[in-house]
């Protein structure tokens, strides 16, 4: 089937084959499971059954990056899963993840109400804890201030409706953000990358910002289907009464007008995307980096204008998601990747679009930045072939960008904002 919907694309189904045929597996950075302690080795045990995708991803990174990211992955799934679970009752939720930063340095704190799918992090939260107070200083100081900071916001839109465009950003800077932000913190704190890169917390919350929208975007119907809303009223009440109505035939115009707004505010976050990129030197962390966004922009690029949106699940297939894994792998490529997806985009504008002059502007300012030579040169150096090879085996990245994590709502606490 994945064959099939890639017909037309060649170089699509060549990819598709090379990476089910697994042929470059045996370049994969491997973690040493022998020289790790036993709580080590059940942290990792952990990130594989909540996240198989990220398992992959993780190892990838270099040095003791990968531990530290570890770690903060699984402190924010407790996190988002005491958030998720509804079975908790708001005067217990409120507290727990306002205070769920001091647990880190609580030795024997545990939580055994959830029923939650990935309640084993709770219910184990000791073999977490301490795993996490076994890191540098450096890192822990990050991931305990994004703790605090995202508790503190997911406790504020527990019963929050997301209003105007600007709770929008408020909200999915508190979901997803602040991963940004701390991940960037801990790039740096790792000396994989440079200071700037951890202290410019604009472009680390841009980079966390795309992925939310465009999850959200993307997500409509699933969303409405699970009584869920995360659409900001401000944009959807300039063409309907009511958010449900964009899915129904006779409301499609002003569903797609709707549509192209959201998608025309979360373009605005490319240019950051791509400075901040630029500035990346560890190929780890660039592959890290680069390939959701890259895939995001393919997702806003479907979404745009589509009618599907509102009927279905949008999805790029996967032979272009492979393809665009493989391929983002250096600057210059990105670059080439944006621009592509955004003529895509340009060719899809109406001249009857409300947001016409808007999109039309950003998507000018994306094509001037895609084509700057600086950004290019600032990252010239020279990429390893075995990072090119393990780049395909992370396209289990892709699989969890575009599923955006089955059951999970998009506000959920996620390393890419999901």
């Amino acid at each position: 089937m994945d064959i099939l919907k890639s017909l037309g694309h060649p170089e699509e189904i060549i990819n598709l084959f090379k990476y089910k045929l697994g042929g470059c597996r045996s370049v994969m950075p491997k973690l040493d499971y022998d020289s790790m302690s036993e709580t080590l080795r059940t942290c990792y045990a952990y990130l594989n059954q909540t996240s198989r995708s990220f398992a992959a991803v993780i190892q990838a990174l270099d040095g003791e990056l990968r531990h530290a990211v570890c770690i903060f992955y699984l402190v924010l799934r407790a996190l988002d899963t005491v958030e998720d679970d509804m079975s908790i009752p708001l005067e217990k939720k409120v507290p727990l993840l306002q205070d769920f930063h001091t647990f880190l340095y609580q030795p024997e704190w545990s939580f055994s109400e959830s029923r939650e799918k990935d309640r084993q992090v709770l219910e184990d939260f000791p073999t977490i804890s301490v795993e996490f107070r076994n890191l540098g200083q450096e890192y822990r100081e990050v991931i305990s201030d994004i703790c605090y900071r995202m508790g503190v916001g997911m406790s504020e839109f527990l019963e929050k409706k997301v209003s105007s465009m600007q709770e929008w950003d408020k909200y999915c800077h508190y979901v997803a953000g602040l991963v940004g932000i701390g991940l960037s913190r801990l790039f740096s704190a790792s000396q994989l990358e440079d200071a700037e890169v951890g202290w410019d917390t604009e472009l680390a919350n841009s980079m966390g910002l795309f992925l939310q929208k465009t999850n959200i975007i993307r997500d409509y119907l699933e969303d409405q289907q699970e009584g869920r809303a995360f659409w900001p009223q401000e944009a959807w009440s300039q063409f309907a009464s009511r958010l449900e109505d964009f899915a129904r035939p006779q409301h499609l115009s002003s569903a797609l007008s709707c549509l192209n707004l959201l998608v025309t505010d979360a373009l605005h976050h490319v240019p950051d995307v791509i400075e901040y990129l630029s500035r990346l030197r560890n190929q780890s962390v660039f592959n890290f980096c680069a390939i959701p966004q890259v895939m995001a922009i393919a997702t806003l690029s479907a979404c745009y204008n589509n009618p599907q949106v509102f009927q279905g699940v949008v999805k790029i297939r996967k032979g272009q998601a492979v393809t665009l894994m493989m391929q983002a792998t250096s600057m210059g490529a990105v670059q080439s990747i944006i621009a592509q997806y955004s003529q895509e985009i340009l060719q899809k504008v109406s001249a009857s679009d409300p947001s016409r002059e808007k999109t039309l502007r950003i998507l000018s300012l994306i094509r001037e930045k895609s084509l700057s030579p600086a950004a290019l040169s600032s990252r010239a150096h020279h990429i390893s072939p075995v990072y090119i090879s393990a780049a395909m085996l992370l396209a289990a990245l892709s699989w969890q960008y575009m599923n955006a994590a089955a059951g999970q709502p998009p506000g959920g606490a996620d390393m890419h904002g999901h």
